[in-house]
């Protein structure tokens, strides 16, 4: 099977939301506030609304819908003329909109490297850092469990 040609801006932009999904808007600020920021204007203001989680019986049996999950969206316009969006779980429309001017930001080639080596970046190290926290602490809480056979029989 012929795989389909991979745009790398678009594996930059999959990878940096992945990141800034995880992130708390609080520091997705910090980090913005050390770049200088071009104009920009929201194209669609930060709105909630709920979406239909669908689950499978086993993960591979048949679908059935889950439940509903709230999700709030943004879109953000830079001046010069790229288009950003931000989907998030959950009703934070400010982690929406900042992340819909990551997007924006990553598409354009002044400052997509400067937005990776100041936001995206500590954000990854930080979400790496934890991540390793938590494996620390869920290896110390591991039980080994051994079964002794008896000579019997």
């Amino acid at each position: 099977m012929i795989q389909p040609h991979r745009d790398p801006q678009q594996a930059r932009r999959r990878d940096a939301m992945s990141i800034l999904t995880h992130a708390a808007t609080e520091r997705i600020a910090a980090c913005l506030v050390t770049i200088d920021l071009p104009p920009h204007e929201p194209a669609r203001q930060p709105e909630s609304g709920l979406v239909m989680v669908r689950g499978r019986i086993g993960g591979d049996g048949a679908p059935f819908n889950l439940g509903e999950a709230s999700v709030s969206r943004a879109a953000v316009r830079l001046a010069s003329g790229e288009v950003g969006f931000g989907y998030v779980l959950g009703r934070d429309g400010e982690k929406a909109k900042l992340i819909a001017l990551c997007d924006a930001l990553i598409q354009s080639g002044d400052l997509a490297t400067e937005v990776e080596q100041k936001v995206i970046a500590p954000l990854r190290q930080e979400r790496e850092t934890a991540r390793g926290q938590q494996a620390t602490e869920t290896a110390a809480t591991r039980v080994d469990f051994y079964t002794l056979v008896r000579g019997e029989g």
